[in-house]
């Protein structure tokens, strides 16, 4: 767990640019748990929610908008989108784990899938 505040400025402030484990260790400062068991069940169950609420918004435009993305609809995905990603980089903190490691030890199972011609398929580990 993690105690250290969130800096005031960084609400006035415009970031632009950041890495992955930038980002991670900012979104880190705002996790707010009572116990390092809170923190894992709470991020991992909040990773949940939020990824459902994205599947709900695009659910909407499926069905009320005739799967028409407009700008409002893009900017609220975008907001839920960002949520997703903060769960992901406090449940990989919790973890243990970078972002930067988690995103390239990702690609690297892609790409060999992609070379095998598995990317389709079931399993985890073909």
């Amino acid at each position: 767990m993690h105690t250290a505040a969130f800096p005031k400025n960084i609400l006035s402030c415009r970031i632009t640019a950041m890495t992955l484990n930038d980002y991670q260790n900012a979104a880190k400062t705002t996790a707010v748990y009572t116990s390092a068991d809170q923190q894992l069940i709470c991020t991992v169950l909040g990773l949940n929610g939020e990824a459902g609420e994205v599947a709900e918004k695009i659910k909407k435009v499926i069905r009320d908008k005739n799967s028409v993305i407009g700008d409002s609809d893009r900017v609220e995905i975008q907001k839920e989108l960002g949520d997703v990603l903060w769960y992901l980089a406090v449940l990989a903190d919790t973890l243990g784990l970078d972002l930067e490691s988690v995103a390239a030890l990702n690609l690297e199972k892609l790409r060999s899938r992609f070379h095998r011609d598995a990317i389709h398929g079931a399993g985890d580990n073909r």
